[in-house]
């Protein structure tokens, strides 16, 4: 499931529409259509990109001033034409698209099927379609109230009927929906950025909500209490956000922001006069964080990386212990916990859904919970008791580079900051300050190495597989690198703790699968360099990213990547750039689509 963008107001829906859609583009999709009001239901829809759809709307325009629209990643049925998004219920009674997964669809579609309607999908939004139409009657949000507490599952829904012109209904459990609102017009979109250019003020829903949108009027209901008051936000977006620059792809953009990222995860967070950093939004006072003796990271991708990061910086400066768990498997396990243990959620996009379900599993049973997340008003920053916001700003692109960098700042910070609660002295918190202080602009002179990693991708674009290799703070960089390249080149990557080649990983090693080894001076250079001689024995080619004039690497790398030299607990924020620049510039030689790489999407809200 993808995105969602729906309109109602004074203008053609369809124009608006798509240049919804066309701002979601970037979290991956199969399919796209649209469905309108304009005395009669229009619905037009394809399998394939947006430009797809715009060349059918050239052919045949779906008119009408309020309309519903998706972006289909097929889940319940291919990628064909009968099975994007809208569907009819009720042989064109409503319109429905719908983000999620309805876990009893089968069932439903039985009971629908002995009631005499028909199907033409092999999707599961289709049984919402003939639901909301078997309720329907005097009122079309009654009809979506009622139909919804049938359905077990998550669902983002936006429903649209000819009997009802002007009129959107939106419903919502575990997907993101979002009401955008201007003047005499309204809108309802999976993600905010979809209402940029149109709105400037939005409410979020929650779980169990139903919204019912007009062009001069607007509620959100609870599914069983009634009508509530909700809160009214101004969307934190910007146009320009979504602009390219001069950059040919979002991910690039992104990866040269990335100085100007942390120098905002940083901002006001800063207590020089006291040798440490604050939050404003942990919710939980300084007696309760020193109790805390015990703290469990939940992530998934790269945000996991980045926890494995955060267990170093946590263990070395505050010296809680800390373990990390992928929220796909924690959410399914009886860990055991005591009270002064805190769960920490990691996330981009906020919506993460095992992330999600992992910290509401956890807050469930009486635990503390944390949230480090991009996107005000998402569903994690909501779900936690307290949290911190990364402030990388909207990223595009769907391989994360700057907010992985956000998130390795934040996580450094929340080092210090509890650490300075226990036994980190004031002069070693005073210069950690000093050292994050100067990253901004060391990582600017870091992205300087671009040429040079992109002569280097130019010698290894065609492999077909490569090592990555690190150890302590390099070890989940390893990982990170390798990610990025699969994500968007497609070549098989796999990271490893640099001293576990000699336990397998090392009988791959020929002179076809390149090694890049994450080699800057620190702690364990040394054993780097031993590791390094067993890859180069053996005939494997050796990038090694390292710090300037190490002639001891020069000698032996076949490539060397230089970066500034800093402290090993930052070393992971200079080597993410040439390791971002790597993999795009292998994947821009090998032609793939960078910021929307195959079978990937941006936020990953089923299982």
């Amino acid at each position: 499931m993808c995105g969602i963008v729906a309109y109602t107001g004074h203008q053609e829906a369809e124009p608006i529409l798509l240049d919804g859609l066309a701002r979601l583009e970037y979290r991956g999709y199969d399919s796209a259509g649209v469905a309108t009001v304009n005395g009669e239901l229009t619905v037009r829809k394809c399998a394939g990109r947006l430009a797809n759809l715009r060349r059918l709307l050239s052919q045949e325009p779906a008119p009408g001033e309020s309309g519903i629209s998706h972006t289909r990643w097929a889940t319940h049925g291919g990628a064909t034409d009968a099975n994007a998004h809208p569907h009819l219920g009720g042989d064109g009674a409503v319109a429905v698209v719908h983000n999620g997964v309805i876990e009893n669809y089968s069932i439903l579609k039985r009971q629908l099927q002995a009631q005499g309607f028909a199907f033409r999908s092999d999707t599961d939004t289709e049984v919402i379609a003939h639901l909301i139409a078997s309720y329907l009657k005097d009122d079309l949000v009654e009809a979506v109230r009622k139909a919804v507490i049938h359905l077990k599952g998550t669902y983002g829904l936006a429903v649209i009927s000819p009997r009802f012109p002007g009129t959107i209904v939106g419903a919502r459990l575990g997907s993101p929906l979002v009401i955008g609102l201007g003047e005499h017009e309204a809108m309802l979109a999976s993600d905010s950025g979809a209402l940029v250019g149109h709105a400037e003020r939005v409410v979020y829903l929650e779980d169990h909500q139903v919204c019912a949108l007009s062009p001069d009027r607007w509620q959100v209901i609870d599914r069983l209490r009634g009508e509530l008051t909700a809160e009214v936000q101004r969307l934190d977006w910007d146009v320009g956000d979504a602009d390219r620059g001069d950059f040919p792809h979002f991910m690039l953009k992104e990866i040269f922001e990335q100085p100007e990222v942390v120098r905002r995860a940083m901002a006001g967070r800063l207590d020089e006069g006291e040798a440490t950093a604050h939050f404003g939004g942990l919710n939980l006072d300084a007696q309760q964080l020193r109790q805390i003796d015990r703290i469990i990271i939940t992530a998934c991708g790269t945000s996991y990386h980045a926890a494995l990061i955060g267990e170093y910086l946590f263990e070395q400066f505050a010296r809680i212990p800390v373990e990390v768990e992928y929220a796909s498997e924690f959410r399914y396990r009886n860990a055991p916990m005591d009270r002064n243990t805190i769960v920490i959620g990691i996330t981009q996009s906020g919506e993460t859904a095992d992330t999600l379900a992992a910290l509401r599993e956890t807050k469930r049973k009486g635990q503390r919970t944390l949230g480090l997340c991009n996107v005000v008003g998402s569903s994690i920053a909501r779900a936690v008791d307290g949290g911190v916001y990364l402030h990388a700003g909207p990223e595009i692109g769907v391989a994360s580079t700057k907010a992985f960098t956000a998130q390795l700042a934040v996580l450094t910070l929340l080092a210090v900051y509890l650490g300075r609660m226990r036994h980190l002295s004031y002069h070693a918190g005073a210069r950690i300050l000093d050292e994050l202080q100067a990253m901004p602009e060391i990582l600017a002179k870091t992205l300087a190495c671009h040429e040079h990693v992109a002569e280097i991708a130019r010698e290894y674009h065609g492999a077909r597989n490569m090592l990555y290799l690190g150890r302590q703070y390099l070890h989940p960089m390893a990982l990170e690198g390798a990610l990025k390249l699969k994500e968007i080149s497609y070549i098989h990557a796999e990271g490893y703790a640099a001293g576990e080649m000699k336990h397998g990983p090392i009988a791959l090693v020929d002179a076809d699968t390149p090694s890049l080894f994450l080699a800057p001076r620190g702690q364990a250079h040394d054993k780097v360099m031993n590791n390094l001689e067993e890859i180069k024995a053996r005939g494997g080619p050796v990038i090694a990213i390292a710090s300037q004039n190490d002639t001891a690497i020069e000698a032996k790398a076949d490539h060397v990547i230089v970066v500034p030299d800093v402290p090993d607990y930052l070393q992971p924020l200079v080597t993410a750039i040439p390791l971002q620049l790597f993999a795009y510039q292998v994947a821009l030689l090998r032609g793939c689509d960078i910021d929307k790489p195959r079978n990937l999407a941006k936020s990953v809200t089923v299982e």
